[in-house]
């Protein structure tokens, strides 16, 4: 969403007690996501990857491979430990993790082949790290813009091995603790987080887009522990947002999925990822 006005102001608090939640209640980015980067960019095992805002590592630990080294940088101390425990965890040794906010990258990092920005470039200073990005992009690289909704799945009414998980109860909850209007760190969000991205890489003279659609059909299998990590791991509902209320929180959360659950499972159809390639 376009919000015209921007007032809000990033800060340490936006995900503040989500990494690990993070980790967990976020469906994983399909392996055919990397393959269709890489035959788009002719990736060889070559080259060095710079993924910002990169959380917990989804997106890094599944591109690194792609590259002879990679590294994940995010403002959130928390979620670069938790992608680096992640990383050791898988036996991924090519990636270098800095905590640093995406608006203070420069050449002191190295210059990079691609870079990637995963539901993360809405939180920045859009027009300043798209030219910081020029700066670090060899010649002829490429900027790739994954845009993915991971902590819920597609609507719909056709029949899956289990129930849906029942987001509008979901999202009732989190409203009748925290209020109608989005929170996100130490402010609000009345009306969403901004879009605009296209016209900000065109005016900071970046050649396209190209897009890349995968995934879509695949059906996940999640947990009533599952749903509870990917309630915390939004920036609208973070743990710390809830304050004390916390542990009442999560046990009318329990019980609204329990309630709803097959046997404490529910199943949810993947959302599609979108790859939006600039030059």
């Amino acid at each position: 969403m376009d919000t015209g006005e921007w007032n809000w102001t990033w800060d340490e608090s936006l995900y503040a007690g989500s990494a690990e939640h993070y980790a967990v209640g976020r469906m994983a980015y399909p392996v055919g996501l990397a393959d269709a980067v890489r035959d788009e960019l002719g990736l060889d095992g070559s080259g060095r990857l710079l993924d910002v805002g990169c959380g917990p590592g989804p997106l890094t630990l599944l591109f690194a491979p792609l590259f002879e080294e990679a590294v994940g940088v995010d403002a959130d101390g928390d979620m670069v430990a938790v992608a680096a425990g992640r990383a050791e965890r898988a036996g991924i040794t090519n990636i270098r993790w800095r905590k640093l906010l995406a608006e203070e990258i420069s050449p002191e990092l190295g210059s990079f082949r691609v870079v990637t920005f995963a539901q993360s470039f809405h939180w920045m200073e859009q027009a300043l790290v798209a030219e910081r990005m020029r700066d670090v992009l060899e010649p002829g690289g490429a900027w790739v813009h994954v845009g993915a909704t991971t902590h819920r799945g597609v609507e719909g009414d056709d029949e899956l091995p289990h129930p849906r998980p029942p987001w509008d109860g979901i999202d009732a909850l989190v409203t009748r603790y925290l209020g109608p209007v989005r929170r996100a760190g130490q402010s609000l969000l009345p009306t969403g987080t901004r879009g605009g991205e296209e016209d900000i890489m065109r005016s900071a003279g970046y050649d396209g887009p190209t897009r890349i659609i995968v995934g879509g059909d695949e059906v996940e299998e999640r947990s009533v522990d599952d749903l509870v990590a990917a309630v915390f791991s939004l920036s609208g509902s973070t743990p710390a947002l809830f304050g004390a209320e916390r542990p009442a929180f999560e046990t009318d959360l329990r019980a609204l999925l329990r309630e709803a659950a097959d046997h404490d499972l529910f199943s949810e159809r993947r959302r599609e990822i979108e790859a939006v390639i600039w030059h």
